[in-house]
């Protein structure tokens, strides 16, 4: 677990500690991260574990919500608890908190997934730094998309993670047509839009590479996401990769705020959430104070 850092009052003061989870999760059984009632998500399942620890209901913030059957490895969340709360995890033995907390998340999870046991595994819990926000103190977020364009590459063990592509795709025209879309844009046109939200967003990456085994790895990176950016943005790349269209289509469609019939999401199970990263401790504040102002 991590080192113990000085922790943070929530945000509404009255003495809480903030606490950060890394975790990841297979979001397969899921429909999505956010609470829906009735039905199995990430958030509802990490919040029902900590209810069981904390003997009240918690609210977690995430760094990003994921779509239904999208996965994470780098997933980071907060959540607010009473020193006493704190103090009281390793009940009554000798031993650190953070600890205890990770163990016990482990146990309660697997009492919550029951028969899908180990889809969501916390690896590091602590007392976070001062001014930390797992949403709003975020520099980035990375995700990965995996593709294995022709039936020679379809490795039927790894299709619960893989786009099975029938036609070829050309790398050289993907990436000749997502680098036009770097930078700080409005992407209306590969979102779907949130009421009083903006689809102003800041891509830092958008790249496609031929792996060792032949597949095509995704990268893309951004300060945020808009609800089904990446999906969008897969999706639309890969009519440019079968050259059904030319290179500067993706960044016509951006400039024209176009959704239309080819506006296609590509499908979840290949998406990854691979890595959140913040500043350094003395700028988690500022970068939070930054973010809420850009998003209001």
């Amino acid at each position: 677990m991590t080192e113990q850092k000085p922790a943070a009052p929530a945000l509404g003061g009255g003495g809480f500690l903030r606490i950060r989870l890394d975790l990841s999760y297979d979001g397969g059984p899921f429909n999505g991260w956010a609470v829906q009632p009735g039905l199995p998500t990430v958030q509802g399942s990490l919040e029902e574990a900590l209810e069981l620890i904390i003997r009240r209901p918690v609210r977690v913030t995430v760094a990003g919500r994921t779509d239904a059957g999208v996965h994470a490895r780098g997933q980071v969340v907060h959540l607010d608890i009473t020193e006493a709360e704190w103090r009281a995890l390793g009940r009554g033995r000798d031993v650190d908190p953070a600890v205890a907390l990770g163990r016990r998340l482990r146990g309660a999870l697997s009492r919550v997934l029951t028969d899908q046991h180990g889809a969501i595994e916390v690896h590091d819990a602590g007392l976070a730094p001062t001014g930390f926000d797992a949403r709003f103190s975020a520099l980035w977020r990375r995700y990965s998309y995996r593709i294995a364009d022709g039936p020679e590459l379809w490795d039927p063990v790894l299709r619960g993670i893989t786009l099975w592509h029938k036609a070829k795709l050309d790398t050289g025209l993907l990436n000749e047509g997502a680098v036009r879309l770097l930078g700080l844009q409005d992407f209306l046109a590969f979102c779907k839009p949130r009421e009083g939200s903006t689809t102003l967003r800041e891509l830092q990456r958008f790249e496609f590479a031929r792996a060792d085994d032949g597949t095509i790895a995704v990268t893309v990176q951004a300060d945020a996401f808009c609800h089904n950016m990446v999906r969008a943005l897969v999706g639309s790349a890969l009519r440019v990769g079968e050259g059904l269209e030319k290179p500067s289509w993706l960044h016509d469609r951006l400039l024209a705020r176009a959704r239309d019939a080819k506006s296609v999401l590509a499908p979840p199970h290949p998406l990854v959430l691979e890595e959140v990263a913040y500043p350094d401790d003395d700028g988690l504040h500022a970068r939070a104070e930054l973010t809420r102002a850009l998003r209001e």
